[in-house]
């Protein structure tokens, strides 16, 4: 069966690597990427939940993640100073000056051009929306934008996967996933889905070819 309809993750494929993203917040607040990190788990496990699902399934605001974040940095690093660091207003200051991956930006509007459906399945925050959107720029190319924070669910729930397939309409093995995170991917193909595990841009546009033709597809070549 051909794949008709394919799916881009924001965080970490749209967007520059995750780990990027820490540094670049370390540089701009003086909060080092492992304390931040680790006080992100924290708050999360204080709720029983995994590390941005408070924030990603919006069971809390960003104002109140932000201010729990700062209580946990203050207590368990009270060596760091946190004024640089507008916590409370987290996504403004971590999307500030942010350029998108634009090879991979490019590789969505191509697909869209071919004929392709296109769309973003990303775990992603609802104050974060305008800061992530702006710097996409995909908003009209898009053909479906599923976000957890608006469906309180997430990647890999298969729940989250199952309403991809519903909104869009598409079949799973007419489906496929690009995606930085593993089991995310491999949540993807227990449903049938075609996946492609983004690890850099050139392995994941080649794999992406391979995908497409495997997918008996018309051959699709990547400039």
């Amino acid at each position: 069966m051909k794949f008709k309809m394919i799916w881009f993750d924001f965080g970490g494929v749209l967007s520059p690597p995750i780990n990027e993203l820490f540094n670049i917040y370390e540089t701009r607040t003086g909060i080092p990427s492992s304390a931040l990190k680790d006080v992100m788990i924290k708050v999360a496990e204080d709720m029983d939940l995994e590390m941005l699902s408070p924030i990603e399934n919006a069971l809390i605001s960003e104002a109140d993640w932000g201010a729990a974040l700062r209580k946990s940095l203050h207590t368990h690093y009270p060596e760091i100073d946190t004024s640089k660091a507008r916590l409370e207003n987290f996504g403004e200051q971590w999307f500030t000056g942010v350029s998108p991956n634009q090879d991979m930006v490019n590789e969505f509007i191509r697909l869209k051009n071919e004929g392709f459906q296109v769309g973003i399945l990303t775990n992603n925050v609802v104050e974060w929306e305008p800061y992530w959107k702006a710097m996409l720029k995909l908003t009209d190319t898009a053909d479906f934008i599923i976000d957890s924070c608006k469906e309180r669910r997430r990647k890999p729930e298969p729940e989250f996967f199952y309403l991809a397939e519903k909104q869009s309409g598409f079949a799973p093995p007419e489906m496929l996933l690009i995606d930085d995170l593993k089991v995310n991917c491999d949540a993807a193909a227990s449903r049938g889905w075609g996946t492609v595990h983004f690890k850099e841009t050139e392995q994941a546009l080649l794999s992406l070819r391979n995908q497409l033709n495997s997918g008996k597809n018309n051959e699709y070549r990547i400039a």
